[in-house]
């Protein structure tokens, strides 16, 4: 199902952001401090901070968070995003999902979060600053950052703290007319708005985001690639005729080579085909493969499975069981007009990367006892 709206203007607020000591970031181990039993998460973390793993700012803030991982440098503001406004008109809303969500999933992380009293990561938000903006945040960054390190995963950060009542007050008039697409987090964007309605006018009202200016620093946006589960290539090539699409043998640096906005490479394992698809311009491969290709196919999928590399799907592919399928990536452009149109793109369409690590900023439910006006 789509989550709800959320309507502008679009709103990041300062707050007292939690952080965890550069040695816990990025550390497998470290998501078992989210772990169960919920209700007993805000006292873990009380015995970090007595412990020196977790330090509170004092004072409310918007961040500046600086991440560089893989040779790629992402800049992004983290706030409390303002939940408690739903558009009823297309034009009002201020936040875009691009993925429909589980409705239990969402109430899942819903429960946990009001069990941890935590918003434990924020949801990657992308947008397209405006010039001022882009002016504000250089501004920002001439200054030495207030915490620099090189976490467990290798992952390098670099934060400032806003807090300057006069540049606060830029930055939210710049980010007024903004519409953000969720590139991240879209069950708990979901979560969010269950906690706000559940809770109106309190802390619940926000929602940890990080909102990255994808003509400065861009997130990279990677496809998902498919494995289908009791089908083979003889099954595609006639869900191909039947749809009236070219589907043709190559070798496998043939095919791979063939992957593009409009054509599909799969394998069994052994053989490998192109399918050239029909994709209008407002479309994306992967709507056409879910909506057109899949059903058409005579036999299966009995399943779908869901690959960020290329090497996890080629290793499901079976001549006796499974076919691969390696998906192009959708244009960043193409879709927020997919999300502007009020269109849902098929689960697990997109990859933005890289995501920060967790435990860089967190936000207290407990330490927020207003609600913005």
């Amino acid at each position: 199902m789509t989550p709800p709206y959320v309507a502008g203007p679009l709103s990041l607020l300062p707050f007292p952001g939690l952080m965890l000591a550069p040695q816990r970031v990025g550390d497998p181990s470290t998501g078992r401090a989210f772990a169960r039993p919920y209700r007993g998460v805000a006292a873990r973390l009380v015995r970090w901070q007595t412990r020196g793993l977790l330090s509170r700012d004092s004072a409310p803030a918007l961040y500046l968070h600086e991440y560089t991982a893989a040779g790629m440098t992402v800049r992004g503001l983290v706030g409390a995003l303002d939940v408690s406004r739903r558009a009823t008109r297309a034009e009002d809303r201020a936040v875009l999902p691009h993925e429909g969500i589980h409705p239990a999933q969402a109430d899942d992380l819903a429960d946990r979060m009001a069990e941890m009293g935590l918003n434990p990561a924020p949801i990657l938000l992308v947008h397209n600053g405006t010039p001022r903006l882009g002016e504000l945040m250089a501004g920002v960054i001439e200054s030495p950052p207030d915490h620099e390190f090189t976490d467990r995963s290798e992952q390098q950060h670099r934060i400032w703290a806003i807090r300057e009542p006069a540049l606060l007050a830029e930055v939210a008039d710049e980010l007024r007319g903004a519409r953000a697409l969720i590139a991240d987090g879209h069950h708990r964007y979901a979560a969010y708005l269950r906690l706000q309605r559940r809770s109106p006018g309190g802390p619940c009202d926000l929602g940890l985001a990080m909102l990255v200016d994808q003509t400065a620093t861009p997130l990279f946006l990677g496809p998902i690639h498919r494995s289908l589960a009791g089908t083979s290539l003889d099954d595609l090539r006639n869900a191909a005729e039947s749809l009236g699409l070219t589907c043709t043998s190559h070798t496998q640096p043939e095919a791979v080579a063939a992957l593009g906005p409009s054509t599909l490479a799969a394998t069994d394992g052994r053989n490998w085909v192109v399918v050239d698809l029909d994709v209008p311009a407002d479309r994306a491969a992967v709507e056409v493969l879910h909506l057109q290709l899949v059903p058409a196919l005579p036999h299966g999928p009995s399943s779908i499975g869901y690959h960020h590399s290329v090497e996890d799907a080629l290793s499901k592919a079976d001549p006796k069981s499974s076919i691969a399928v390696l998906m192009p990536a959708p244009a960043v452009d193409l879709v927020q007009r997919i999300a502007e149109d009020d269109r849902l793109l098929p689960e697990k369409a997109t990859s933005f990367q890289p995501k920060p690590s967790l435990g860089v900023l967190i936000r207290s439910l407990r330490d927020e006892p207003d609600a913005p006006s």
